[in-house]
């Protein structure tokens, strides 16, 4: 297995979830368990001689690669949730899509002052989304080590809104 051959297996769907957008859809890799077990490896290996002790991801397809990959490093994982799905007392931030506005929350205390923490999701697009799970990290005093995707749209620029993190992506479109 070769990360082009799990750039072949995501599958392009047209006007998914509105007209005009080309989504790139990462069940084809989820499914057959050799992609996914690869795929984890993979983000795995990129992380490597890392220091940090938690990864923390954004729901729902950041959780798919998020959890797996804390349990193969040996590391706790942080879900940064929609609102109103966390139990306990949340902290939360609000960012802009290009349609609209939307947030996210953490737990207050899923993050303790200084811990390292790995942002993972499996794609980067305009980078809204992982902008606001990184600034929830560093409200709670944690600091963000890099932020890993399995793969990144990059004529959609969002390393720009990233800028100043780590960023890793394995795959590009």
């Amino acid at each position: 297995m070769t990360l082009e051959e799990i750039k072949m297996m995501i599958r392009e769907i047209p006007d998914f979830p509105k007209k005009g957008i080309k989504f790139k859809d990462i069940t084809p890799v989820l499914k057959d368990a050799q992609a996914f077990n690869y795929s984890i490896e993979m983000l795995a290996k990129a992380l490597e001689g890392r220091k940090f002790d938690l990864i923390a991801a954004p729901e729902a397809r950041g959780f798919l690669f998020g959890a797996p990959l804390a349990y193969r490093l040996g590391v706790g994982f942080v879900p940064v949730r929609k609102p109103g799905k966390l139990p306990a007392e949340t902290l939360s931030y609000e960012y802009e899509l290009e349609y609209g506005i939307d947030s996210l929350e953490i737990h207050k205390d899923a993050v303790l002052e200084g811990q390292r923490v790995v942002i993972v999701d499996d794609l980067l697009a305009t980078g809204g989304t992982i902008y606001a799970s990184a600034k929830l990290v560093e409200k709670l005093g944690g600091i963000v080590d890099s932020i890993i995707f399995l793969s990144e749209l990059t004529f959609l620029d969002g390393r720009k809104k990233l800028d100043g993190y780590d960023i890793i992506s394995l795959i590009k479109f």
